[in-house]
């Protein structure tokens, strides 16, 4: 059984739903710290200037340190679904399937939420319905979770009794590779390799959130998505 395991993201880009994609079962890291300025909140679409921040406010003044994932707070001043719906109608509304997927990734997000993580769960299921990824789910923080780090990615592995880990690339400078092996378990590492898929502007951008390929590819963004190989460096056992 392949695992793989991530923390969560806001509309988040490709290589994170090609991970699930190629996993038979994924974790949501969600009861780890909070991280400032990561993906955690936010992501970014296409402008015909470049790229453009959608973030969703948080309440993390004199929190850090003490910040699960899973408890951080928005901070509803009552715009911030608005800003975000307007600025992705205002870039993609002539998109070729704008019209296909707009009106329900406004309703969903436009939910009534308190904590960060209701509106990652419920956008997120909204592209792995489109992208077709039925891979099943399980959160970390309804899991038995001990350690930091690689100690942490370990017990995790074997709780759920996997044969693969499939690791983010910068799992090499962390991971000690010795205790997977130890249990049996062979390690992978998702050195993602983007695809180039049309766009309405020139040159492309890569690595913007999975929004910008499903309004210009519709239908055919899952296929996209797999059809790439999930290239690897496998630690000899």
């Amino acid at each position: 059984m392949i695992v793989s395991i991530n923390q969560p993201a806001f509309v988040p880009w490709l290589g994170y739903f090609h991970r699930i994609m190629k996993s038979d079962l994924h974790i949501v890291l969600d009861h780890v710290q909070f991280e400032k300025n990561s993906f955690t909140n936010r992501n970014r679409i296409r402008t015909p200037d470049g790229s453009l921040w959608l973030t969703v406010p948080l309440k993390t003044s004199g929190k850090f340190g003490d910040l699960a994932i899973n408890k951080v707070e928005i901070f509803n001043d009552g715009k911030w679904q608005k800003k975000i719906t307007e600025s992705v109608k205002q870039f993609y509304k002539k998109s070729p399937y704008f019209n296909l997927y707009f009106s329900e990734f406004e309703h969903i997000l436009h939910q009534p939420y308190d904590l960060m993580c209701e509106p990652l769960q419920a956008t997120n299921q909204y592209f792995l319905d489109h992208l077709h990824i039925d891979t099943p789910l399980q959160y970390s923080s309804k899991m038995q979770c001990t350690g930091a780090k690689a100690d942490l990615v370990v017990n995790l592995c074997q709780q759920t009794g996997c044969t693969t880990y499939v690791s983010g690339p910068l799992g090499r400078n962390y991971l000690e590779e010795q205790k997977f092996e130890d249990l049996g378990i062979k390690v992978i590492y998702h050195d993602f390799n983007h695809p180039v898929y049309r766009q309405m502007h020139e040159p492309f951008i890569p690595y913007l959130s999975t929004l910008d390929l499903m309004f210009n590819e519709g239908p055919a963004s899952g296929d996209i998505l797999k059809s790439i190989p999930l290239h690897d460096r496998v630690i000899k056992q």
